[in-house]
């Protein structure tokens, strides 16, 4: 089965439709899998949830397509440095769902595993346990949290072979994998494409079978906050 695609418009073509459910990774600026969101952009595919640690910023990951109103609901943990983002949830125009970040990151690790739900005791007697199934164990109360699938998943690794095995590099580990295997169908794009058998077996984050297309780019290297000590006079 062919993996590799020459671009990110083809490696969509086919998956893509109004009304969809989309997870995708990355952490702040970090791991975002810009070149597939920006081909989703020009699609022009609407009314999209999608399940995402966070909106990216106003010009850069998923703040992109909530500039060009194609976002109608986020599933999110973190939601600052987007001024758009602040502005449609205000005005009641794009719904949102907060999730604390292991129970995001799990929901998609259960989906992808096959588990329709889990207990935990994050979020106990919070905003976020409203309308959920509680239950105690040994004393302790959980809520219900369920599993994520997705429609379709969209991920960044730094390396891939043909095959679609996936490594990622630091912090981009944090929700691709998770996402990646959530997704019905997963398009992943990489730094570098290498020849089968080049990659460590052992140092493989995901395994291909997670992975159903694939495309090599060139991506942006963006710093979400920069903080510098300011120089000292000699």
């Amino acid at each position: 089965m062919k993996k590799v695609y020459d671009n990110a418009t083809e490696a969509l073509d086919g998956l893509l439709h109004d009304g969809m459910f989309i997870a995708a990774g990355g952490f702040g600026l970090c791991g975002i899998p810009e070149l597939l969101l920006a081909a989703i952009k020009e699609a022009g595919t609407k009314d999209l949830t999608f399940a995402s640690n966070n909106a990216g910023i106003d010009e850069f990951g998923i703040g992109i397509l909530l500039q060009t109103r194609q976002v109608k609901k986020m599933i999110s943990s973190y939601v600052g440095e987007n001024a758009e983002f602040m502005r449609q949830y205000l005005s009641g125009e794009l719904e949102l769902e907060f999730n604390p970040q292991g129970t995001l990151a799990e929901r998609m690790r259960a989906g992808g595993c096959g588990i329709p739900g889990f207990y935990t005791k994050t979020g106990v007697g919070t905003q976020i346990a409203e309308g959920k199934e509680h239950k105690d164990f040994d004393g302790e109360t959980y809520i219900l949290e369920r599993g994520i699938v997705a429609d379709l998943s969209i991920v960044k690794a730094w390396k891939a072979d043909d095959t679609g095995n996936l490594v990622f590099r630091k912090t981009a580990r944090n929700f691709n994998p998770p996402a990646a295997m959530c997704g019905k169908v997963c398009v992943a794009e990489v730094e570098e494409i290498v020849p089968r058998g080049e990659l460590d077996p052992d140092g493989i984050h995901l395994p291909g079978i997670y992975v159903h297309r694939l495309i090599q780019g060139d991506h942006e290297k963006r710093i979400e906050q920069r903080t510098v000590r300011k120089r000292e006079t000699a």
